[in-house]
């Protein structure tokens, strides 16, 4: 099967490429099928979001198509990550991002988890969602190569190492993406032949 991944993050398809190549699964890039396009996130929430996303790139193409959208949830402030997690502080790369994220959690609740929502259409009459989270804490360095984004100051819940040191599966089979992908293909493998 063909899915097209509705994001122009290389790191985010590649995550979806070793999660889902290995299960049979052909996986495009916007790139690879030559669609270009901005995407305005206009929703409220994650769901939305990746909504949005998904019917822009059905405007280019019929075959399914995957898109998510997913962010950082800090339990401290609650409304100033989330949908707004790639667009926080946008002058700033993500080590800068996550500098600023440490020094306003000096002294806070440094409880935070990763939620992501996938959209599939093109597969069925209606989309599809599925969620996934990933809870932990905010440690208090930058430390890690792996993984972007929040992944480098993000330390999931059972482990003494920021996501950004887990390996590639190591974190696919924890993160709130590979949780998600998770879902995604359980209905896949149920629903594909009938």
């Amino acid at each position: 099967m063909d899915i097209i991944i509705a994001s122009n993050n290389l790191h985010k398809v590649s995550e979806y490429k070793e999660i889902l190549c290995p299960l049979g699964f052909n996986v495009f890039s916007l790139k690879d099928e030559n669609i270009e396009c901005e995407i305005a996130e206009t929703g409220s929430t994650f769901k939305e979001n990746s909504l949005i996303k998904a019917l822009e790139i059905a405007k280019y193409t019929n075959k399914i198509i995957l898109a998510d959208d997913s962010g950082l949830i800090l339990e401290a402030f609650p409304n100033i990550l989330g949908v707004y997690s790639h667009r926080f502080m946008p002058t700033l790369s993500y080590k800068g991002k996550c500098e600023e994220v440490l020094k306003l959690l000096k002294n806070k609740n440094r409880g935070a988890y990763f939620t992501c929502v996938i959209t599939l259409i093109n597969f069925k009459d209606k989309p599809l969602f599925f969620e996934g989270i990933c809870k932990g804490h905010i440690g208090y360095d930058y430390v890690g190569d792996n993984g972007f984004g929040y992944d480098p100051i993000f330390i999931p819940n059972g482990y003494d190492k920021t996501m950004a040191m887990l390996t590639s599966i190591e974190k696919n089979k924890i993160s709130h993406r590979g949780i998600a992908c998770e879902k995604l293909i359980e209905y896949l493998k149920d629903n594909m032949e009938k």
